[in-house]
């Protein structure tokens, strides 16, 4: 997915207009879930780029991908490790710290720091978690069908993973029924990066 020039030009702006409004010294979220495959990852690196430090740098981008332990973990294991080791520490001022996990070993690889910033780009399933409710954030949600979404994910997966994620899917469903996180988004994207949904205050195409 790559996101039109205008639609990203509007969720950056609306992203900075939130930032306005929040506590100076916090770092201010911006938070992108949805299903997995849906085209989450393409939005964060597009927003962090345009919501850096204006000389050339990006915004931090945690991908909860690097958070999960594995295929069994599902969303709820990235959320609790997002919240632990990257939101507390930040509420706080401080760095968030994490180990990547790498997924072909099974075992946790290179370290990360996260550093207290004007704006952290978070993605991934779970992301949106209500363990963010009291950060300052800003919750985008991106959806796309599942038969496409599972065809993205074998694209790049392999085909041996197909049982890991039907699984994924079914854990995923399960976690956004609980959390109702699309309900609470902020905007909703389509997996073409189309708004589906604005706040009420003004709306793009």
């Amino acid at each position: 997915m790559s996101v039109p020039a205008d639609v990203l030009a509007a969720l950056t702006a609306l992203a900075r207009a939130r930032r306005t409004t929040a506590p100076a010294q916090r770092s201010f979220l911006v938070v992108i879930d949805g299903p997995a495959g849906s085209g989450k990852t393409t939005l964060a690196d597009q927003l962090a780029e345009r919501l850096g430090d204006g000389a050339g740098g990006s915004a931090q981008v945690v991908h909860l991908d690097d958070l999960y332990e594995g295929w069994e973990s599902g969303p709820d294991g990235g959320a609790e490790r997002l919240a632990a080791w990257v939101l507390e520490p930040l509420a706080q001022n401080l760095p968030g710290v994490y180990r990547r996990y790498d997924w072909s070993s099974g075992e946790y690889a290179e370290q990360h720091e996260v550093r207290p910033a004007p704006f952290v780009v978070v993605e991934g399933c779970g992301a949106g978690a209500h363990t963010i409710a009291g950060h300052p954030h800003l919750l985008f949600w991106v959806e796309a069908p599942d038969a496409e979404r599972l065809r993205r994910g074998l694209a790049r997966d392999g085909e041996a993973n197909r049982a890991h994620w039907l699984a994924w899917m079914d854990d995923e469903a399960k976690h956004y029924a609980r959390e109702r996180t699309r309900e609470r988004a902020d905007v909703r994207l389509d997996g073409t990066g189309h708004v589906l949904t604005w706040p009420a205050a003004g709306r793009v195409s």
